[in-house]
C-alpha cells in the first residue's frame, strides 16, 4: 500500500516508517521538517501534498508536544487534522489511523473501555485537551474507514518518560506528583506495533494501553527508581473521578494485540 504517514519525524514516526518500508508499503512521510515539507495548518498545501502522494491510507501521528503546550497541541488536533481529513478525503482516501488518548474519557470507578463517553463538560485545563481530540476523532471518523489508537502515557526512548527525560528532569525536581490518580502506560514500541496491525484493525476506536492501570503513588515512584531519580513524598487526598486509566481488553482479547510490554514494572526495567 501507498502510506502518507503525518508525523514521519515524531517519535512514534520515525520508528514507523523503517517497519512498514519493511512489510513492503511505500511510504510518503509528511512532516514541518521532511521528506514532503509541510505545514499542517496550511490547508492548501495539505491538499496539494495529499493529492500528489495518492495513498491508499494517511496514518496521523502528528502532535504538538515538544515544548508542553497544551493549548498548541489541542489546534493541531483540530485544525490540523480537519484540514488532513478533509485533503484525505478529497483525494479518495478510504482509511484513515489517527493518534488519540486514553485520558480523555468521563468520570468513573474502572478503567474505561472504549465505548465510555470523553468527559466534554470538563474544567479547564482539560478541557482544552479533551475538546481537541475529541474533535480529532470527529473528523476522522467521516472516512468510510477509521481506527483511532487511543495511547496511554507514552515511555521509552525519545519520549517524555525516558532516562533522558523531561519527565524524568522534573520528578528530579520534585515535580510529579505521586498522587492517587490513575493511568495507563504504554511503552514506545507497543504503541508503534498497534500503529502498523492497525492498517488491518476494523473500524474504531482502540485503546492501546499495557494491562496494569495504576496509580501514581505506584508507578510514579518505579519510574525515578529507573531512571535514578529521587522518589518524590506520596500526596495525599482522593483521586481525580477521571483519572480512571483505560481497559485493553478489546485489543487483547478481538485484536490480538499483545504488548511486549503487559506491564510498566517490565517496561521502566528496560529503561
Amino acid at each position: 500500500m501507498r502510506i502518507l504517514l503525518a508525523g514521519s519525524t515524531g517519535v512514534i514516526g520515525r520508528r514507523l516508517e523503517p517497519l512498514l518500508t519493511a512489510q513492503g508499503h511505500e511510504v510518503i512521510g509528511l512532516a514541518r521538517t521532511g521528506p514532503v515539507a509541510v505545514d499542517v495548518f496550511d490547508r492548501d498545501a495539505v491538499a496539494a501534498a495529499v493529492r500528489d502522494a495518492r495513498p491508499d491510507v494517511v496514518m496521523h501521528q502528528l502532535t504538538s508536544l515538544s515544548t508542553g503546550d497544551i493549548a498548541a497541541n489541542s489546534r493541531l488536533r483540530r485544525v490540523g487534522t480537519r484540514n488532513l481529513v478533509d485533503a484525505a478525503l478529497a483525494a479518495g482516501v478510504r482509511r484513515i489511523v489517527a493518534q488519540g488518548i486514553t485520558w480523555a474519557y468521563e468520570p468513573g470507578a474502572d478503567p474505561a473501555p472504549e465505548e465510555t463517553p470523553f468527559d466534554l463538560g470538563a474544567p479547564e485545563p482539560r478541557q482544552t485537551s479533551v475538546a481537541g481530540v475529541a474533535a480529532l476523532e470527529s473528523a476522522v471518523r467521516e472516512a468510510p474507514e477509521w481506527v483511532v489508537l487511543r495511547y496511554g502515557i507514552l515511555y521509552g526512548p525519545d519520549t517524555w518518560y525516558a532516562r533522558d527525560g523531561l519527565m524524568a528532569q522534573l520528578a528530579g525536581a520534585g515535580k510529579v506528583p505521586a498522587d492517587a490518580d490513575v493511568s495507563s502506560l504504554v511503552h514506545i514500541e507497543d504503541a508503534v506495533a498497534a500503529a502498523v496491525a492497525a492498517l488491518d484493525w476494523p473500524t474504531g476506536a482502540v485503546n492501546v494501553c499495557d494491562d496494569e492501570p495504576a496509580a501514581a503513588s505506584e508507578w510514579v515512584p518505579a519510574f525515578c527508581a529507573a531512571t535514578g531519580v529521587p522518589a518524590p513524598a506520596e500526596t495525599e487526598g482522593e483521586r481525580h473521578g477521571w483519572a480512571r486509566g483505560a481497559s485493553n481488553h478489546y485489543a487483547r482479547k478481538h485484536l490480538d494485540w499483545i504488548p511486549k510490554y503487559p506491564s510498566w514494572h517490565a517496561g521502566f526495567a528496560a529503561l
